[in-house]
C-alpha cells in the first residue's frame, strides 16, 4: 500500500527534537516546512528537502500569512521558550511567547481547516511534584514555574478548540528529552551542558546536592511517539512520553564521567532555588493506545549522545 503523503508545518523544526522530526517526516515522503527564528535551533539542523520560514511565532501576521500560503493539513508545534529559568525571571516574556503565540497558532490552525495539532508539551514541568510516581495524566496539575503553566495552559486550548471548533489534537507530555543536537547553552538539558563541558576539560557542577530526579527520555523515541500520534490520526488527547524511571541528577554525572575514564570529580554547587525535586512519568496510556514504549535504555542513549557530541564538539 502506497503511504500518504502529507502536508505538514513543523514549528521549531530548526531545534534539538524538531530538527529529527523533520528528518523522520521527509524520510516518510510528508511534505514538510519549518518555522523557526533560530534563537535556539540551528539553520545547519534544517533538512534540505523541508521549506523554511525564518519568523518567531509572536509575529501573528506572518504566521497567517504562511498558513494561508502553504495550507498545512497537521501542524507539529515544538517551537517554544524552553528555559524553565528564564520563565520564572521573565514570566511576561515567556507568557508572550509561549501561550499568547501558541493561542495564536491554534486559532489559525482552525480558521485555515488545519486536520490535527501536534503538541510537544512537558510532563515534569506541568505535574511538579507528585508523591504519585509513575506519574499518570489523571495527576492534578501544579506547575512549579511560568513555563509548566504556560504548557498546562496550552493544554487546556487545546482541549477546548477540540470541544468547541472540533479540531484534533494530541499533547505529549514530555520527561526530560536529550539525544543529538541537544543545545547545550542557556540553561535547559543538563545532559548536554555536562557534555560540552566536559569535552572542553572544564568541571561541571552538580545544582544542590545532586539528589533531584528527572525521567531522561532518548530522543529518538520522542520522535517515535510523534509519528505514532500522526499515524493514530483519530486519537486525541494528553499522553505522557517518558521512560518511566527517576534517575538523579549525581547518577547522571557518573554515567557520563564513565565515557571519559571517571577522570571527573563530583563538584556541589547551590541548589536553585524553587527546583522540582522529582519527575518520573507513566508511559502505561501511550503504550496501551498508541502502542508506543521507550526502546533505547539510558547507558544506550548516554553513549549515543556522547558519540555524538565528541564528533560535532568544536
Amino acid at each position: 500500500m502506497k503511504k500518504i503523503s502529507q502536508k505538514i508545518l513543523v514549528t521549531g523544526g530548526a531545534g534539538f527534537i524538531g530538527s529529527h522530526l523533520v528528518d523522520a517526516l521527509i524520510k516518510k515522503n510528508h511534505k514538510v516546512f519549518v518555522i523557526d527564528n533560530l534563537s535556539t535551533g540551528f539553520r545547519k539542523n534544517i533538512n534540505p528537502k523541508a521549506k523554511f520560514h525564518k519568523i518567531d511565532l509572536t509575529n501573528h501576521k506572518k504566521i497567517e500569512n504562511i498558513l494561508k500560503i502553504e495550507k498545512p493539513e497537521v501542524i507539529f508545534h515544538l517551537a517554544a521558550q524552553i528555559d524553565v529559568r528564564k520563565s520564572v525571571a521573565d514570566p511576561v516574556f515567556d507568557a508572550n511567547s509561549n501561550i499568547l503565540a501558541s493561542i495564536n497558532l491554534i486559532k489559525l490552525a482552525h480558521q485555515y481547516k488545519v486536520k490535527k495539532i501536534i503538541f510537544s508539551s512537558t510532563g515534569g514541568a506541568i505535574y511538579g511534584d507528585t508523591k504519585n510516581r509513575p506519574t499518570g495524566e489523571k495527576e492534578s496539575e501544579w506547575p512549579l514555574s511560568p513555563y509548566g503553566i504556560a504548557k498546562l495552559t496550552i493544554d487546556k486550548f487545546l482541549n477546548y478548540y477540540r470541544e468547541v471548533h472540533g479540531l484534533n489534537f494530541i499533547s505529549l507530555r514530555y520527561g526530560n528529552v536529550y539525544g543529538p543536537r541537544q543545545n547545550p547553552h542557556g540553561e535547559a538539558g543538563v545532559v548536554a551542558i555536562f557534555f560540552n563541558k566536559m569535552l572542553k576539560g572544564a568541571q561541571p557542577v552538580i545544582n544542590g546536592n545532586g539528589k533531584q530526579t528527572r525521567d531522561y527520555v532518548y530522543a529518538g523515541d520522542v520522535v517515535n511517539a510523534n509519528l505514532l500520534a500522526l499515524k493514530h490520526f483519530k486519537k486525541t488527547g494528553i499522553y505522557n512520553v517518558g521512560a518511566g524511571k527517576e534517575t538523579d541528577v549525581n547518577q547522571l554525572f557518573r554515567e557520563i564521567n564513565r565515557h571519559f575514564g571517571d577522570k571527573f570529580k563530583e563538584a556541589h554547587g547551590p541548589a536553585k532555588i524553587g527546583e522540582q525535586k522529582t519527575s518520573c512519568l507513566s508511559f502505561a496510556k501511550i503504550k496501551r493506545e498508541l502502542d508506543w514504549t521507550p526502546e533505547t535504555n539510558f547507558q544506550d542513549g548516554i553513549k549515543q549522545t556522547f558519540e555524538w557530541f565528541r564528533e560535532n564538539s568544536k
